[in-house]
């Protein structure tokens, strides 16, 4: 039976969502913009997070039975409810299945603020690997990340604010940014240590955005980030925020010991 304290992420995935102003909250942040197609055996990492059959976050395998997700993505679910999508380039359909054993969440993460924006789905069935299916690299706690670096998002999200869901993975590249500039953005107040911003400040075009939460944020081959939220898509002044996983790592360490 649903639980009636279903999250907003499985609401934005069902029945989509509509852009608004910022306000004093972050919105989710769920959808590629600005990005080309590409096949799932180029970023074998991701996955596609089900919920009764529906897509509704990405996620990004680290090991055979350990993925990494947003934490609004299975704030309000169980385990029974969730399924795993491998190996596919298409949404909902083709790859491999597994089922969810165990939700780990960050026990700080904040559902209003959307800091520790993280968790770990631990699988019943390990992840068999191949050329579509494979494991992403982990940084070392508190890496440094440098402003400028070239990033790598990807993500079954929509093409635009109000645009449609696409069947196909799609891919963007987005610059990291400084602490200093996402919080001028935002304020500094909503932008935690527990956060890492990319995006083209001024220019906008490119972006994640719904369906993409939960999804990689990728720098030299190593999982930095998980995406989590944002004031629109690819909006000239609102860069993207993302889960930082150098500042999380110890997290991820204690729970799946890698």
């Amino acid at each position: 039976m649903m639980s009636f304290g279903i999250s907003l992420a499985i609401l934005a995935a069902i029945f989509g969502s509509s852009s608004s102003a910022p306000s004093s909250i972050p919105h989710l942040d769920d959808r590629i913009v600005g990005g080309t197609a590409v096949r799932i055996e180029e970023y074998p990492y991701q996955i596609s997070l089900e919920y009764y059959k529906t897509h509704i976050c990405g996620g990004t395998i680290i090991a055979a039975n350990w993925i990494v997700t947003a934490g609004h993505c299975v704030s309000s679910v169980e385990e029974r409810d969730l399924r795993v999508r491998a190996g596919s380039s298409y949404v909902m359909r083709g790859g491999l299945i597994s089922r969810v054993k165990k939700i780990h969440k960050n026990p700080n993460y904040d559902s209003w603020t959307l800091d520790s924006d993280i968790a770990l789905l631990e699988l019943r069935t390990p992840l068999l690997f191949n050329k579509g299916i494979a494991p992403i690299a982990l940084p070392t706690l508190d890496q440094e990340v440098l402003a400028g670096s070239q990033s790598i998002v990807t993500g079954w999200g929509r093409l635009s604010e109000i645009g449609k869901y696409v069947d196909n993975l799609q891919m963007v590249k987005v610059p990291i940014i400084t602490m200093e500039d996402c919080r001028k953005a935002y304020g500094a107040s909503l932008i935690t240590d527990r956060m890492i911003c990319a995006g083209y400040v001024g220019v906008g075009g490119k972006d994640a955005c719904q369906g993409d939460s939960g999804g990689p944020l990728i720098v030299d081959g190593e999982l930095i980030g998980v995406v989590s939220w944002g004031y629109g898509c690819a909006r000239p002044k609102y860069p993207g925020v993302y889960t930082s996983v150098p500042s999380l790592r110890s997290f991820i360490t204690e729970i799946s010991g890698l």
